[in-house]
């Protein structure tokens, strides 16, 4: 099987695992890339080279600000019509880009334009999830704001999927919660990453078998992962 890529530039011994996890996912649906893709909030293309296993040529947006690594083809603002012709896309992805958008329902509505018929759309976003690149962390989605926004924008065989349980979306974030006590001088720094690095890694370990003990995995997950297809 191809693995999606394991050197993400945001992969830290404290969150590794949504990643991995993450990956998981990206492969599961690889039956979906295809063709003509778009990546909306590209960044840093981290994802490019496993994309194009699977599509044949990969199309980069994403805004002139964003704090990443940018390198996409296309510079726009997803807030606002794109400047892609209608029916074009033959895949498109979307990942943790909808919860730093004021205006999401435009790009759900932009992304379902630039599809053509029976193209499909993958998209990935946080849901218990601490807030990061602020000030523009805007929204978390419940699986039914996320079924609302897809139909309102016309898709059909809308499926929704937790990216983990309980135990490994706390654990996760007791690790970005430890990782904001390492302070002081550099050897207490130094000092508290000797303790924390051990947790970090058995806790993010352990934490997809303890998720078997959760029955109800939407409740409170780390993310969602959505799957649309345009009619």
């Amino acid at each position: 099987m191809i693995q999606a890529s394991k050197t993400h530039n945001n992969r830290r011994p404290w969150n590794w695992l949504v990643y991995q996890t993450n990956d998981a996912f990206l492969n599961k649906y690889s039956v979906h890339y295809k063709g003509k893709m778009f990546d909306l909030g590209c960044g840093a293309r981290s994802y490019e080279s496993f994309f194009l296993h699977f599509a044949d040529t990969y199309t980069g947006i994403d805004w002139g600000s964003s704090v990443h690594d940018l390198k996409a083809d296309i510079l726009a603002d997803l807030n606002q019509p794109l400047p892609v012709e209608s029916e074009v896309a033959d895949s498109v992805v979307c990942l943790s880009v909808l919860e730093h958008l004021s205006e999401p329902q435009t790009l759900l509505n932009e992304s379902y334009r630039i599809m053509k018929p029976g193209a499909v759309m993958v998209l990935q976003v946080p849901w218990q999830w601490w807030i990061h690149e602020a000030p523009y962390d805007f929204f978390r989605y419940s699986p039914y704001g996320l079924k609302h926004l897809f139909e309102k924008a016309g898709f059909s065989d809308i499926e929704i999927e937790p990216s983990s349980g309980f135990f490994s979306m706390w654990i996760l974030k007791m690790n970005y919660f430890t990782l904001g006590l390492i302070k002081g001088p550099r050897i207490i720094r130094a000092l508290k990453r000797m303790v924390f690095q051990p947790c970090w890694y058995i806790g993010q370990k352990l934490a997809p078998y303890l998720d078997k003990l959760d029955k109800n995995w939407a409740a409170e997950t780390q993310g969602y992962f959505v799957v649309a297809k345009k009619k």
